[in-house]
């Protein structure tokens, strides 16, 4: 039987935590740019499982926005609704009760000898044999396998490979208050709902390795990986939320015509082929020079214009 699905399946997964800034609506551009450039389906998932952070009237300003810049999506998803699937998942995996403390991992870090191979903090195995506080709650580490794990970027051409053991460790997957951790539920969804290609900000490039070594033990495929560049201030900081990066939503409530902001952010980008547009396009006119520059990259090929 042949399966009606196109091969692409993508996702733009905000985190309904507040209002989406321009940094956020430029990842939202690209990732359904790449989607409905390639005729595929284009998904949206709220990625709502740190309750405490996220914000109730958040998830309709997000839709909003998305349909004021006439980026659509063919199915929503909650992840706050799918904690059975992440339960089932979590049961397939070797892990065992954690009841550090992050403070404590840091200081036991700092104690031990020798520096950290990688760029973060590396879990040093305090409760590897057995919980250290017994009486606490206790979070799921993932055991991890003892192997190397490489990543390759669809868009970029660069490839990321990580000891998993040396450069990782052993990381949660469920969180002391029975949280499901950012990593078992993207990459469970991932899986479950057949996404294809993952368009998402340079920022995660270096968990890559960790979800794909999830994807491997779970016997999930693995998407292809096209990490954007972030939309920077104008110090040159990563625009974020948490350091007041103006919502988009104040654009929409002035009456800025979507066109003009899809514009500006199709021109900071840094491939030749969104430069000399005019000052308002559409969301549909970026497709045909999303095409020019996926057809460029070739889909692995460094991209000649770099960031």
């Amino acid at each position: 039987m042949i399966d009606p699905r196109p091969a692409v399946v993508g996702r733009f997964a905000p985190s309904p935590t507040g209002a989406m800034h321009l940094g956020n609506a430029r990842t939202a551009l690209l990732a359904w740019l790449h989607s409905r450039a390639l005729g595929g389906r284009h998904l949206l998932r709220f990625e709502d499982l740190d309750t405490g952070r996220v914000r109730g009237w958040a998830y309709d300003v997000i839709r909003r926005d998305l349909d004021w810049l006439g980026l659509d999506w063919d199915e929503e998803y909650l992840q706050s609704r799918r904690l059975e699937v992440y339960a089932g998942a979590l049961t397939r995996l070797r892990t065992y009760p954690c009841t550090c403390t992050r403070k404590e991992v840091l200081t036991a870090i700092a104690e031990s000898a020798g520096a950290p191979h990688g760029t973060e903090p590396v879990y040093p195995g305090t409760c590897r044999q057995r919980a250290a506080f017994p009486a606490r709650p206790a979070a799921e580490r993932w055991r991890v396998p003892e192997r190397e794990v490489c990543a390759d970027d669809a868009l970029t051409g660069q490839r990321l490979c990580q000891d998993l053991p040396r450069d990782v460790g052993d990381f949660v997957l469920r969180r002391g208050d029975g949280a499901y951790a950012y990593h078992l539920a993207v990459v469970t969804d991932d899986g479950a709902m057949g996404v294809s290609d993952v368009v998402r900000g340079l920022d995660l490039w270096s968990a890559t390795p960790r979800q794909i070594a999830l994807q491997e033990a779970l016997g999930l495929a693995r998407p292809r990986y096209l990490h954007v560049p972030l939309l920077r201030g104008f110090q040159g900081e990563r625009l974020a939320k948490r350091g007041g990066a103006p919502p988009l939503r104040e654009w929409r409530e002035a009456g800025t015509p979507p066109e003009r902001l899809l514009a500006d952010l199709a021109r900071s980008l840094p491939w030749p082929e969104f430069a000399g547009l005019p000052g308002e396009v559409s969301a549909r006119d970026l497709l045909g020079p999303w095409r020019a520059l996926w057809a460029r990259v070739g889909g692995g090929a460094a991209a000649a214009a770099q960031p």
